[in-house]
């Protein structure tokens, strides 16, 4: 998410690594343990999602404060796959991102697991699931809420932290409300994975999966659509004059 133009793409090291592990663990963890705490399986019982949403939104903006100049503060695997396809990272580096993040995702849940067993057990331990209330199970509307989602939060990141016009001193807190926001009004749906690494940790720790298929469509394929779709349609709208589509935009670190 950080973005400092230069004329080649930077390699990333093992530091870059470890901080999307780190980062998404803390992610991960965080949203797990709100979601056990707050998240009720009683349906007479209010659940309230802003709370759930402004930990997103404070959660995620520290950890581009803290370990944006480090790894570029992806955390998600639908962003890595984005910024691969801006040629914002190196194809190489995007895959070990990935493993990094998946890795981290599993251990956050994991925590949160060994933490919080008795109030996370009835909620997954904060895995994603498509509402049997809200969308009565129905896939196809689960696939468009986190696609809407995904795509509203990588419009954010690619408009305040990748545009190399863009001023940049506002771009974490702007991005950590955009989760923030997509959560308070998606959670109820899907559980607003908009990360594919967000669904994968609980969902390996609980083996709860909502179907493999089925999750697979909601939780990987629509995030990852939804982020492909926003940074190509931001960067073909700002794109100057004479340079349309992805050739106008120079690589950056």
């Amino acid at each position: 998410m950080n973005a400092t133009e230069v004329t080649e793409v930077q390699d990333r090291g093992p530091a870059a690594y470890i901080a999307e592990f780190v980062g998404t663990l803390l992610l991960v963890f965080f949203i797990t343990a709100v979601v056990s705490l707050y998240v009720s399986t009683d349906p007479a019982r209010f659940v309230d999602f802003s709370v759930i949403g402004l930990v997103h939104a404070f959660l995620l903006f520290g950890l581009i404060q803290t370990l944006g100049l480090i790894s570029g503060a992806h955390f998600n695997p639908a962003v890595t796959v984005v910024m691969t396809v801006l040629r914002q990272i190196k194809p190489p580096d995007a895959a070990i991102y990935i493993v990094a993040q998946l890795g981290g995702a599993v251990a956050g849940a994991l925590l949160t697991k060994l933490l919080l067993e008795n109030e996370g057990e009835a909620v997954n331990y904060g895995a994603t699931l498509v509402s049997e209330r809200a969308l009565e199970g129905a896939i196809l509307p689960g696939m468009v809420a986190e696609a809407l989602g995904t795509f509203f939060l990588v419009w954010v990141i690619v408009g305040v932290a990748v545009n190399p016009r863009a001023t940049k001193e506002w771009a974490a807190l702007a991005i950590g409300a955009a989760l923030g926001m997509g959560v308070m009004v998606i959670a109820p749906l899907t559980g607003a994975g908009f990360n594919p690494a967000r669904s994968f940790g609980p969902a390996i720790v609980s083996g709860e999966w909502g179907g493999a298929g089925d999750f697979l469509l909601v939780y990987v394929l629509a995030p990852v659509v939804g982020a492909i779709v926003a940074g190509v349609l931001y960067f073909t709208l700002i794109a100057e004059p004479g340079k349309r589509g992805l050739g106008g935009m120079e690589p950056v670190g």
